[in-house]
């Protein structure tokens, strides 16, 4: 059984055996991550319901930073992502991320008939980039947003997920 939190068990963080907080810490860690993703999924279902399909990106981009601040989120917009080789800058400008949230999510805006394997893998590339270890890829042209949400981890496969059809 998951204890929120050992000091509140009557345990003193340092009476847990290193191994066993770690792994504690990483379990918090992936249920905190999960409930972020879960607000952010409802915070764009939230914008879909209201707007429906077929806008700009940018239209979407705007109404679902100001969804994810009144669900009280950080949220950076056009973040730019430099790239470096070995120390020495690439090039500045590098990148646009469309959305940061919590600096932990990187969340990549779509407003096209299908995303594509190429969407996915940018937004691999930025977490890579980045150092992040969460994404997710959302498409607000279709009918039912559900459809065109994906979850991307960086990982070292680079796990790709139907972010609505598992749970979160």
């Amino acid at each position: 059984m998951f204890m929120e939190n050992p000091a509140r068990a009557g345990f003193s963080i340092s009476s847990i055996p290193s191994a066993k907080l770690s792994v504690w810490k990483n379990v918090k860690y992936k249920m905190e991550s999960n409930e972020l993703t879960s607000k952010i999924i409802g915070a764009a279902i939230t914008v879909h319901k209201e707007l429906g399909p077929d806008l700009l990106e940018s239209v979407y981009n705007s109404c679902l930073s100001i969804e994810l601040k009144n669900c009280g989120l950080e949220v950076k917009t056009e973040v730019s992502l430099p790239v470096t080789y070995k120390g020495q800058k690439v090039s500045e400008e590098g990148f646009h991320l469309d959305m940061v949230v919590e600096d932990r999510v990187i969340v990549e805006l779509k407003s096209v008939e299908k995303i594509q394997p190429v969407h996915q893998k940018q937004l691999l590339t930025y977490l890579r980039l980045a150092n992040k270890p969460l994404g997710l890829l959302i498409n607000f042209n279709g009918v039912s947003i559900r459809d065109g949400i994906c979850r991307v981890v960086n990982s070292d496969k680079g796990v790709i997920d139907k972010a609505i059809d598992k749970p979160l």
